[in-house]
């Protein structure tokens, strides 16, 4: 394979994971936007009240941070 066979490969890997990306995203706000009620929370010590739009964002946030953390982590590993 050429050097830009794969530098086209490579571009096209990153367009279908940045397609993919975009298309959870917005799986994410409409699940959002139709889940407005309230919902109880179960902390370990407490119990609170929150729109579920803030749970599923909240969720999200954290999902997308635990993937960027390990994708990190393994490109880490790979370069040494």
């Amino acid at each position: 394979m050429s050097t830009i066979e794969r530098g086209a490969s490579r571009q096209r890997r990153l367009s279908a994971s940045t397609v993919a990306a975009l298309a959870l995203g917005a799986l994410l706000v409409l699940l959002a936007v139709l889940n407005g009620q309230s919902v109880t929370i179960h902390w370990i010590v407490t119990t609170t009240s929150a729109p579920l739009i803030v749970v599923i964002a909240g969720c999200g946030l954290i999902g997308f941070a635990v993937g960027w953390l390990l994708a990190r982590r393994r490109a880490r590993g790979r370069a040494r």
